[in-house]
This record gives C-alpha cells, structure tokens and sequence, in this order.
C-alpha cells in the first residue's frame, strides 16, 4: 500500500474483512485468503462512507483520593473496550448479514412464473455471532507496505438504521466489538494486536 513522506502521518482509506473465529491472520505483505476471509463492502472501502473507519479503545477509571489530601493517590482501571466500526454503504444481503448477527442469505432461482429472489432473517436471537476481524491500510514505516490490526475474536455490535431517501445513500451501522481472546499468551493480546510491515521479506 503506498505512503508518502512522513511516513509517520497517514491519511487513507483502510478496508475490513473477518473471518470465523479461529482463522490464521495474513501477513502482513500478504493478500487475505478469500477462502476463509468475507471483505465488507462489496467494492471494500468504496462502500465505506467517508466519515471513515473509526478505531476507539473507550475505558473506565475510578481515581481514589485519601481524606488528607486533593488530588487523587491512586487509579484503577475497571471496563476497556476495543472498537472498529464504519458506516457501510451498500445493502446486498451479503453484506446486511454483517449487521443482523451473521443470518444466512437464502437463495431462490427463478422458475417458470416465479421471480429469482434472496432473503434473510432479521431477528438476531439470543446466540451472538463473532468473528476474527482484520483492518489493513499503509505503513508508518516504509512507502509501500501495510500495517493491520488483528482482532481475533469480536461481536457486531453495531445497530443498522438504514435511511431510504432520495438524496442521500442507506447506510448501515457497522462496529466490531472485541471480546477476550482466550487463547492469547500475552494479557496485552487479549483484545489482539498491531502489525506494521517494515522492510519487504528478504529472498
């Protein structure tokens, strides 16, 4: 992915895809293995709006403060979360299922005197669907690399409200919530981690 001088600051679209939970993460100079990872958007980031994707790691902390004295003697970090979301611009079932907990898209070929047509469920249930998500745009190292975040276990937590107008395009409501990876050997992977490329693989 290109970048220019300073590499450091970077203005660019990132695209999303997921996976199930449980799939190998690419490298970082590799393409996603269309096999196993699902892009959002049917055109990637071109049906992203241009607010953006947005990263947030929102937490919680009580500061304790002591009887003899103002200011406060001590934190504790008590809920943080890790988020990715974006507003998606593009309504193919394949891509609303995003929104309503993963349903599957039927299909139904059309026959004499019927319509070919495709559907889904809108009820999300009690069961939440989660998936490994990863979000790859250029590296703050080098001009033609990449860096992604690797989540490897999340729920869409995003709440779809797409507006039918004349004038403006339905949208849907997109947030990836991460869940603990249990799996993780290093606490500072819980929620996954950042790859940035910073030199092409030697041959």
């Amino acid at each position: 992915m290109r970048n220019a001088l300073p590499l450091e600051v970077i203005a660019a679209p990132f695209t999303m895809w997921v996976a199930p939970v449980g799939t190998v993460f690419p490298a970082v100079d590799e393409d996603p293995d269309t096999t196993d990872w699902t892009l959002v958007g049917s055109a990637g980031p071109l049906n992203y709006d241009e607010a953006g994707v947005n990263v947030d790691q929102p937490q919680s902390m009580a500061f304790w403060r002591s009887l003899g004295d103002a200011g406060s003697r001590k934190v504790f970090r008590s809920t943080e979360d890790f988020k990715m979301a974006l507003m998606l611009v593009d309504v193919t079932l394949e891509q609303y299922s995003f929104a309503i907990n993963g349903n599957t898209v039927t299909t139904t070929p059309a026959g004499v005197g019927t319509p070919g047509t495709k559907k889904i469920g809108l009820s999300r249930g009690f069961v939440v669907d989660t998936r490994a998500v990863l979000l790859r745009g250029p590296s703050p190292e080098m001009e033609d690399g990449a860096m992604q975040y690797e989540c490897p276990r999340a729920a869409q937590t995003g709440e779809p409200k797409p507006v039918f107008t004349k004038d403006k395009p339905a949208m849907l409501a997109i947030e990836w919530t991460a869940l603990v990876d249990t799996d993780a050997t290093d606490p500072s992977e819980y929620f996954g981690r950042i790859v940035v490329q910073t030199a092409v693989a030697e041959t």
